[in-house]
């Protein structure tokens, strides 16, 4: 087991069947954009130069899917998307390109479809209970519900989508021959039962409904985070990995795919078994996991994959080019803006940021939280072992409860990975030291240090799988749109509480992964960030003036009011922030876009509103407020020359941030349309579809950027270092000694990159000045951008960067 406080191992690198990715671009198909949409596209990626196409989910998801995470059907490609006709049609035209596919795989979980009868293995047991040769699928608690009224022990499932209690819409429960509707959903009846008198009918069968809100407590299925609408799939299970991963092992022994992103691997049951499983299946293809690792925490070694999907680069690349001194000057702001002037608590014991999350997590867990009924499960696992074995009995369950919420809510990442049968210590997880005996068992059973039973092996599995909730949704999904100092920092597996990252932590980190996953993925922007690297490269500048910015926002709530008369009563302030930055960072923005944004935010921080509990009154003055703005002349004047302001640091943080990303260590993962500055928010909003054949034609000019064109010059950018990575491996990683505000290394002998780093800091000390870069030896080198040679040894700076802020340096013939 790896944890956080693991020192970096070196470990050797797999070889894959077939070349390790480049570079792979993320195609998000949906009825919008297909697998034929995606051929089509085909010449103009291969000319863009990555080496592989990275497809979204490819398996049949629920009708009009955007994503494709809610798959129905393991058996067949979606449809919707064109077919495994199309498929093969596109990894034809990949192939006549040079061009290669990875699919992302979901491991974890299947939809609860509206009509229900589109899952077809959930169908049959929603029909025949335990019994069905399907009941093995799904992770189902058949304990905790009490079974149909002729077999009370066998249990049932907990079906929570009535609009009210059950009471209150019989009448709107109407049995079809052998089918209970309830508006759209179609739910099917136990053989035998369909002339039962309705009361009867409903007390016979294999799942209870309910009323939608008793979810959080009595849900008897492991969900997908907090979705019921998605229902846990024991992909542990070999024959369950079988039935579900045939398809795509299918096309890949074909050779129409070549490798596979694995979708949230910390939702599995034995993630390491699971990862070797799917090795042995393919002969050790290409994999990456989406593993967000927290704080120092490393992948762990023994897992037989690539790499991740690229969050921890994200996290280094906005880290170093964050400054960290005026983001803390920042979060001061922040703090008095909220409190209307007043000066902020020095006494903050943690850092806000850090005790957001920890409330966050608490709330997961707490009663009638989001993640009671996973808590609950593990209480009654708990029980149970203490029943069977007199040495672990006598723990009330409010003791279990409170314990379990404590290790929940202070554990540092996102699970522990214990496995049953293989006890291991793990420091970030007290188990001496817990508070209490309750707390001590709780731990121990969590690291499975306790000996082996069903039950304590379940215990070890559950609480690692409950973790990973909690920390996904009590964070990244509450504490992150709580926390809004500066929102770019808010990035899943982000940390608010530490901005920026040194030069010299940043090329630890560059070294780290050459040496242990050199073909790990990186990322900047993907289908869940929040912000999309251009968004966060503009707010990034924010924090090179604080102070200024920080007037300037009060400024403009000064203004909103004077136009519009005050905020709505209940409006907090902290919407207001969130409400200048998120017009700063996606800025021009449409007012359906920018009203879809901010209500995402705060139903996620579940301060005013939520998902589950909307505050209308509260919704709807955000809303008008929100519109009022992108309504005043004067406003949108202000906002329109502030964004004009920033634009050439964020340009410098912009074409920085990509430079960085194309040419660190690892496979850089393009997300669509970013090849060009891309100001998206959080989904849907970063879903859409992206015009790839008007990108093609703007490639065809993007040689000879115009100046004062970003656009194209993060085209040329982008294509340029692609090319050159396509033409051969980029050598060695090294650090270069750079002067301030200037970050540079090597890529073996032939290969240098230099970024300008804190921009606006740059030109307040007065610009370059008399600072030099040393070239390494043995030139002359040509700056693949602008096209100027320079010789070997010091050069000036501000003639490096004359043309752009970036450069790209190579030995011309490498």
């Amino acid at each position: 087991m790896t944890s956080a406080a693991e020192p970096a191992q070196p470990r050797p690198a797999a070889t894959p069947p077939t070349p390790a990715p480049t570079a792979s671009y993320r195609l998000q198909l949906q009825p919008g954009f297909t697998l034929r949409d995606a051929t089509a596209a085909v010449p103009y990626l291969a000319a863009l130069g990555v080496s592989h196409l990275h497809l979204s989910p490819l398996l049949e998801a629920s009708p009009g899917s955007t994503h494709g995470y809610d798959t129905v059907d393991h058996t067949r490609i979606s449809e919707q998307l064109g077919g495994e006709s199309a498929l093969r049609a596109l990894a034809a035209e990949a192939h006549r390109h040079g061009l290669r596919l990875l699919a992302d795989v979901v491991p974890n979980h299947m939809a609860v479809p509206v009509p229900e009868r589109l899952n077809e293995p959930l169908r049959q047991v929603l029909r025949d209970g335990p019994d069905s040769p399907y009941a093995r699928w799904f992770d189902i608690d058949w304990t905790a519900q009490p079974g149909p009224a002729d077999a009370p022990e066998r249990g049932r499932v907990l079906l929570p989508l009535l609009g009210d209690r059950l009471g209150a819409v019989l009448d709107q429960l109407v049995v079809d021959g052998g089918v209970l509707r309830y508006h759209r959903h179609e739910l099917p009846l136990r053989p035998g039962t369909e002339r039962l008198p309705l009361p009867e009918l409903l007390a016979r069968q294999w799942y209870r409904l309910a009323w939608w809100r008793l979810a959080r407590t009595e849900l008897n299925y492991r969900r997908f985070f907090t979705v019921n609408e998605l229902i846990a799939v024991r992909a542990e299970d070999p024959e369950v990995f079988a039935a579900t991963h045939a398809v795509l092992l299918r096309l890949h022994a074909d050779g129409v795919l070549d490798g596979f992103r694995i979708d949230h691997p910390d939702g599995l049951a034995d993630p390491r078994g699971y990862l070797r499983r799917l090795a042995d299946a393919t002969g050790g293809a290409y994999v990456v996991v989406e593993k967000i690792l927290t704080g120092e925490e490393r992948l762990p070694a023994d897992w037989p994959v690539a790499g991740t999907t690229g969050y921890d680069a994200l996290r280094r690349i906005d880290g170093v080019l964050t400054d960290p001194v005026g983001a803390r000057r920042l979060a001061e702001a922040y703090e008095t803006f909220l409190r209307g002037g007043a000066a902020p608590d020095p006494s903050h014991a943690p850092h806000p940021a850090v005790a957001a999350a920890r409330r966050g997590r608490a709330e997961m867990t707490g009663p009638g939280g989001e993640l009671t009924a996973e808590v609950e499960r593990l209480v009654r696992i708990a029980l149970r072992i203490g029943a069977a074995e007199p040495a672990h009995a006598d723990h009330a369950p409010w003791q279990l409860r409170a314990a379990l919420r404590r290790l929940l809510t202070d554990y540092p990442v996102y699970r522990p990975y214990a496995r049953p049968g293989e006890p291991a210590d793990d420091p970030a997880l007290p188990v001496d030291g817990a508070a209490d005996p309750t707390g001590r068992l709780v731990a121990a059973l969590a690291l499975a240090r306790l000996g082996r039973s069903e039950d304590k092996d379940e215990f070890c599995v559950r609480f690692a799988q409950t973790a990973a909730a909690v920390a996904a949704k009590g964070v990244e999904d509450t504490a992150f749109y709580r926390w809004n100092a500066l929102p770019a920092l808010n990035e899943v597996g982000g940390e608010p509480a530490r901005p920026g990252l040194p030069p010299a932590a940043f090329h630890d980190w560059c070294r780290y992964l050459e040496r242990s996953w050199p073909h790990s993925m990186t990322a900047l922007s993907t289908h869940d960030t929040k912000r999309s690297a251009d968004a966060r490269a503009r707010l990034a500048v924010l924090a090179e003036q604080p102070r200024a910015w920080a007037a300037e926002a009060a400024a403009w709530s000064a203004a909103a009011e004077l136009a519009a008369g005050p905020a709505a009563p209940g409006l907090d302030r902290d919407a207001d922030w969130l409400l200048w930055h998120t017009l700063v960072a996606a800025w021009p923005i449409t007012p359906d876009r920018l009203v879809a944004a901010l209500l995402k935010a705060v139903r996620e921080a579940k301060l005013r509103t939520s998902w589950t509990s909307p505050d209308a009154g509260y919704e709807q003055a955000l809303e008008q407020r929100a519109r009022a703005v992108l309504g005043d002349a004067g406003l949108l004047a202000r906002i329109e020359d502030r964004v004009r302001d920033l634009a050439p640091y964020a340009r410098a943080n912009t074409l920085a941030a990509a430079l960085l990303h194309l040419t660190v260590p690892g496979v850089p993962d393009l997300f669509q349309g970013s090849e060009e500055p891309l100001y998206t928010l959080v989904d849907p909003d970063n879903r859409g579809v992206v015009d790839l054949g008007a990108l093609a034609v703007r490639l065809t000019d993007a040689a000879a950027p115009r100046p004062g064109d970003l656009a194209r010059e993060k085209l040329h950018l982008t294509a340029t270092a692609l090319h050159l990575r396509r033409s051969g491996p980029l050598g060695a990683y090294r650090p270069l000694a750079a002067p301030d505000h200037l970050l540079a290394f090597a890529r073996g002998e032939d290969v240098v990159t230099a970024v300008t780093r804190l921009p606006y800091g740059l030109a307040a000390a007065g610009g370059w000045r008399d600072a030099v870069l040393e070239l390494p030896p043995g030139g002359p080198w040509t700056d693949e951008l602008s096209l100027r040679g320079f010789p070997a040894g010091p050069v000036p700076v501000a003639d490096l960067l004359a043309t752009y802020p970036v450069a790209l340096l190579t030995r011309r013939g490498r």
